[in-house]
């Protein structure tokens, strides 16, 4: 299991004490807009940004130049029309000197049900991939996902020339032979994230699903390395890293929430120690 820490304060406050390119990947997700009115004052829309560039530019000098930046965010609605800070936040960003590199969609599969006059529930929340180089870590097959029998299925319909398709006749380079699927168990998966929210979390009112920080953890860090989380709430972001033997360091403005991060980590140290002594005592049993 790797190391985790709770640092208690603003992350502008504490991360100029954090060395340079000390992070390998920075996950989080900030306060939204209008948010935590008694934790960050509830953003205005129209603010966002500037409150947001002197943080982000303390998570651009800590993170590795190997490393990637995850920011879960997503923007309200607002006088019947959606409003544009984050996407004046990205423009803002990449004038600090971010790339922005891919989008991911995290897709609520359980999303509460609603009627607005003029849209639909939300189901959905970006999560904003950037670095600080074109070229960075990342672990493609750490999150591969099963063919399923589609491959085979499709494969018995076709005819030898569907199966083998050479080059294209117009010279594109787009020729495939889908036949070198037919053999593969594990695909490469989409940027779109079909998972569950978690509404028990410890009583965080804005607690994402386990699943979401670990596949970006999988994806773009190496056991041993450093995940940062600037804004911990409830600590999901560290006690994953830590599971996955990566080491964390966590910021959150209130001290409640850093008690039971706290309390978290520790249970889930004694729960993984109980979980290695029931294995060592089968393995002697066997």
């Amino acid at each position: 299991m790797g190391i985790s820490e709770i640092r208690q304060g603003d992350c502008l406050d504490v991360l100029p004490m954090q060395d340079n390119a000390s992070i390998d990947l920075i996950f989080t997700s900030p306060p939204y807009a209008d948010r935590r009115q008694h934790t960050y004052g509830g953003i205005k829309p129209e603010n966002y940004v500037d409150w947001f560039l002197p943080r982000s530019e303390q998570f651009l000098r800590v993170l590795k130049p190997s490393g990637s930046f995850i920011l879960n965010i997503k923007e309200k609605a607002e006088n019947g029309e959606r409003h544009t800070y984050v996407l004046e936040l990205i423009l803002a960003l990449r004038k600090q000197g971010w790339l922005w590199t891919e989008e991911y969609l995290w897709h609520k599969k359980n999303c509460y049900p609603g009627k607005w006059p003029n849209r639909f529930r939300d189901s959905w929340e970006r999560l904003l991939h950037f670095t600080k180089a074109r070229k960075f870590k990342m672990n493609q097959e750490a999150v591969m996902v099963p063919m399923g029998d589609w491959a085979d299925a499709r494969l018995k319909s076709l005819g030898k020339n569907d199966v083998v398709r050479f080059d294209s006749q117009v010279g594109s380079g787009f020729g495939k032979n889908i036949a070198n699927w037919s053999q593969r168990s594990l695909a490469y998966p989409t940027n779109v994230l079909h998972l569950a929210t978690e509404c028990g979390n410890k009583n965080h009112s804005a607690a994402f699903p386990k699943a979401l920080p670990e596949w970006f953890i999988k994806l773009f860090t190496d056991e041993g390395d450093y995940v940062l989380d600037p804004f911990a709430g409830s600590g999901t972001t560290l006690e994953v890293a830590k599971n996955l033997g990566r080491n964390s360091i966590g910021i959150e403005i209130l001290p409640e929430y850093c008690d039971m991060t706290r309390e978290r980590l520790q249970e889930n140290s004694q729960f993984m120690l109980m979980e290695r002594k029931t294995e060592y005592k089968v393995t002697n049993e066997s």
